[in-house]
């Protein structure tokens, strides 16, 4: 085996960097005695072609520069140090890791008994002492090239008020596309295709949403059961991109680019789930692949008197330890690293409330929360928070600080418990319509900090949330024990399919019911991939390990599907249309400039306005409110005051059918209908109805009219009125 010839490298940055003439290796470890650094010429070779020892240690970062190496190169780490659990250290030089700042990963993980930290009847014995583990079973990282051609190719940062998310799975939404070449099915490359950028652009989402591509692990007892983690929330690789999402593994970098850039270039953003809350190595008895064995005490949270154990805020087994500097660090190069070399728009954090976890309690002023808001990148992106984990007191939603929106958990729950025919919502329904201003006015944030979904990729899809009462999760070989039991649905009177029209008819405008409400509330919404065309999980409310039909989209669609996505398309074009449905600040509630309307108005279904003794009554299933478009007090980038239409919005959860009288308005004009739930599609053209009169509203129907102001009641400050925010 010929030398390979060494320099003493830099500890910056992390990770394998390579400059033109050679790679700089850098791996911080705190607490190793040594580290050795494995080259390898092929992915499933058993024992490394070169074996350099790093002698060179900076600031707790070994480090060692290579002249001779190039991109694409193959490597690995075996780490030097005490194996005493019950002192939080976990090394064993016998196990080959993988770099925790590998750009790159090239082949698969393969599962067999020695990559465990324990032997069977024994959890205290490792496995791996006995022989040295097989690396043809670990992925090798990969030193990769990050030219690429960018152009003017930037971050698109589009206001919040003008965003409509669309949450998607890579692999689900392409993989049986009729339209996609069969060998770009399922890939970043199949998202970067035409059908697709044209079905987006058709449905008029502006940011795509994908569910977790950092590279991860599919678990071992869901491989042994004939199963695959296939949401991705088991993540491995902070900077590489998923592998099985690659049509060509190889070139899984620059595909992801192109994908980016090609969705930039249609105007549409790219949003993504990342998981840094805990990572693929599970509790005390899971895997050693990367983190545990390069320094377990400075990466995961221990139990302060039993270190042989495992904080576990997110019932995967380990928690990420977010107070260490190094372990904050990894967090924020890798979002650096997303943000400025993948040029992706924002991130979804997974589980955020055990990343603000200082020391037991959430802490909205944690490290983690202080160092985003004050990055000059991270701080201009799109951060949305999950704001919850399952240790006490995880349940955060309202409490991000400002720069932060929220996956808005009680949006979700009080329009379920609303359209599924509960008493006592109106209240609550009020606040989640007018943009949460309970939960997020008080910390100086706006309307946009309230990511609005009703349905998300974790539980029922949109259908299936009006088909079935119950989770049917059988096929997930638990026992129908996994999925939350608290869905808030309701199956229409029979669970599953039926071939009753009356129940088919009520089923599909229950979904309508809740597109139009998602996308008619105040505050940015979010849409679950495939609810536009009815996609059905046949019941399974907890389809992450179903890497098949069950996830996967059905593009044969039937015209009652078709139907679905032409209105909900049309409620996209009808927001982006009238400001007054996306306003940048919250409504007053009150009268404006001394005139007798309110900006915001709500109403009894005899039209006189709700009474604070009407907001009490649990019976209350019916009401309107009147967006006052010629009241919305905000103002354009130069200044100019923003205009539009007022609307009234009618929403019936009874099952009878509400004659609602119509409001007065100050301006002598007709109301004219916009929409009806109760019919498939949005009429061109309908009829007008004097103010004092009614509207009959179906039972368990939403109706939209809209009074055209022709002369503002304020007249413009400067220039001409613009309609956009």
């Amino acid at each position: 085996m010929p030398r390979v010839t060494t320099r003493p490298g830099h500890p910056y940055p992390l990770g394998a960097t390579w400059d033109g003439e050679g790679v700089n290796f850098a791996l911080f470890s705190e607490n190793a005695t040594g580290v050795e650094l494995c080259l390898f010429d092929r992915p499933d070779q058993e024992k490394e072609s070169h074996n350099i020892r790093i002698e060179e240690r900076t600031n707790q970062i070994w480090h060692v520069f290579l002249p001779e190496v190039r991109p694409g190169q193959l490597y690995g780490y075996r780490v030097n140090g005490p194996y005493e659990p019950q002192a939080g250290h976990r090394f064993n030089a016998n196990k080959l890791l993988i770099d925790p700042y590998a750009k790159a990963l090239h082949g698969s993980l393969r599962w067999s008994d020695s990559m465990f930290g324990y032997s069977i009847g024994d959890p205290d014995a490792d496995l791996s002492f006995d022989e040295r583990n097989n690396a043809s079973l670990v992925p090798k990282s990969v030193v990769v090239e990050q030219a690429f051609t960018w152009g003017d190719d930037k971050p698109l940062r589009r206001p919040w008020s003008e965003t409509v998310i669309y949450e998607m799975h890579v692999r689900g939404f392409t993989v049986k596309h009729p339209l996609i070449h069969e060998a770009l099915r399922g890939t970043y490359a199949g998202l970067a295709t035409r059908p697709v950028i044209e079905y987006l652009q058709r449905l008029g989402v502006t940011a795509i949403e994908l569910l977790p591509v950092h590279a991860f692990v599919a678990d071992k007892h869901l491989i042994d059961k004939g199963l695959t983690n296939y949401w991705g929330y088991n993540t491995i690789g902070f900077f590489a991109p998923e592998l099985r999402y690659a049509a060509h593994p190889e070139h899984a970098v620059n595909q992801f680019k192109t994908m980016v850039k090609t969705l930039h270039s249609a105007g549409i953003e790219v949003i993504l789930d990342v998981v840094y809350n805990h990572t693929a190595e599970g509790n005390h008895l899971g895997p050693t692949l990367s983190f545990r064995g390069i320094d377990n005490a400075a990466y995961y949270r221990l139990v302060p008197d039993q270190p042989r154990y495992y904080v576990d805020y997110t019932g995967t087994g380990n928690t990420l330890n977010v107070r260490h500097q190094r372990t904050l660090q990894l967090i924020m190069d890798s979002l650096r690293y997303w943000a400025l070399e993948m040029h992706v728009d924002g991130f979804r954090f997974d589980l955020a409330s055990a990343l603000a976890r200082e020391l037991h309690d959430v802490d909205r002023l944690g490290g983690f929360l202080d160092i985003i808001q004050q990055d000059p990148v991270l701080s201009q992106l799109k951060l949305i928070a999950e704001p919850w984990d399952i240790g006490e007191g995880g349940y955060q939603v309202g409490n991000f600080p400002a720069g932060w929106a929220e996956w808005n958990g009680k949006y979700r729950d009080t329009i379920r418990r609303y359209w599924k025919g509960d008493g006592g919502q109106a209240s609550e329904l009020a606040y989640r319509l007018s943009g949460s201003s309970d939960l997020y006015e008080g910390s100086g944030r706006r309307p946009f900090a309230s990511i609005n979904f009703v349905v998300a990729h974790d539980g029922f899809t949109l259908r299936d949330l009006v088909s079935y009462d119950q989770k049917h999760n059988e096929a997930n070989k638990e026992d129908n024990k996994d999925g939350s039991d608290d869905n808030q649905s309701w199956n229409c009177g029979v669970e599953g399919p039926t071939d009753d029209p009356a129940i088919r008819e009520l089923r599909a405008r229950q979904q309508r019911n809740m597109l139009a409400t998602l996308l008619l509330s105040q505050g940015v919404p979010m849409i679950c991939g495939g609810d536009e065309i009815g996609r059905t999980q046949n019941g399974n409310n907890n389809a992450y390990c179903q890497d098949n039909d069950v996830s996967w989209f059905n593009w044969d669609i039937s015209s009652e599907e078709q139907a679905l996505f032409t209105f909900t398309s049309g409620l996209i074009m009808l927001r982006a249309a009238h400001p007054v449905f996306r306003r940048r600040q919250f409504f007053q509630g009150r009268s404006i400039y001394g005139a007798d309307i309110k900006d915001l108005s709500w109403f009894r279904p005899d039209g006189e306005e709700m009474t604070d003794e009407d907001w009490k009554q649990g019976y209350v299933r019916c009401l309107g409110v009147r967006l006052a478009g010629d009241r919305i007090e905000e103002k354009d980038h130069l200044g100019n005051p923003i205009f539009d239409d007022t609307f009234l919005l009618l929403i019936n959860a009874h099952h009878e059918p509400i004659r609602f009288t119509l409001p007065p308005h100050p301006i002598n004009l007709q109301w004219q209908l916009v929409l009806d739930t109760v019919q498939e599609v949005i009429p061109a053209h309908a009829p007008l109805i004097s103010e004092g009169k009614y509207y009959d509203l179906k039972g368990r129907s939403l109706a939209l009219l809209q009074i055209e102001t022709a002369v503002p009641i304020r007249p413009p400050l400067r220039g001409s009125p613009s309609a956009g925010s």
